[in-house]
């Protein structure tokens, strides 16, 4: 079996969802950073793995997996022989399916659209994305209250599509101070063995 390939950028927290699964499963891999400023992802090359033309896009054994979280879903099911990041369990995987959406949903529209105002000056709602990030981190910050991770007491991939944003979302101006058990449990996503960082960036200056 080759070692995967990531194609990847790494200011993306889509990317680094990938990137932060890979080390946690402790597979080899290799990185490669698509240039975006340089439109590298817009090629006919790059678009024959991922129509799209977006990163993530990992290549592993001939096959071409594109999306996020589809490429979490894949690492789990090829690597993780005894399926505690994605559970066999109905119900357990209804939940840590519920989770993927979110991230996909009110992650996506609130935190991620933040913080491309407050690092790429993207020309989004940047009051209606803070809008939707307090009211999605009021609700995990309660279930967090009860349970140590997203699913229950053991991480699950729920929790690794839902950190990098959330973890970066002061870089949208989008503070945790509010939500200590969102704190409490981004420090027990980062003692996790394996866990490597997303690069912090300072938002640019609010006008």
């Amino acid at each position: 079996m080759s070692a995967p390939v990531l194609y990847s950028f790494p200011l993306s927290g889509h990317s680094h969802r990938a990137r932060l699964f890979l080390s946690l499963l402790g597979i080899e891999h290799r990185v490669v950073d698509v240039a975006l400023g340089k439109g590298e992802h817009k090629t006919d090359t790059f678009k024959a793995m991922n129509p799209f033309g977006q990163v993530p896009v990992l290549e592993h054994n001939g096959a071409y997996i594109w999306d996020s979280n589809a490429i979490l879903t894949y690492l789990a099911k090829t690597f993780d022989a005894r399926s505690t990041w994605l559970p066999d369990n109905p119900v357990q995987l209804a939940s840590v399916q519920q989770w993927l959406s979110v991230a996909a949903g009110p992650l996506a529209y609130g935190p991620a659209t933040a913080r491309l105002v407050g690092i790429f000056g993207a020309k989004h709602d940047l009051d209606r994305a803070k809008s939707i990030s307090e009211s999605l981190f009021a609700v995990i910050d309660t279930i967090l209250a009860k349970q140590e991770f997203l699913t229950g007491a053991m991480p699950t991939i729920a929790d690794v599509a839902m950190y990098s944003y959330t973890a970066r979302a002061p870089e949208g101006y989008v503070e945790l101070t509010p939500f200590p058990n969102i704190r409490s449990w981004l420090a027990r996503v980062e003692a996790l063995p394996g866990f490597v960082a997303m690069p912090v960036t300072e938002p640019k200056p609010r006008t």
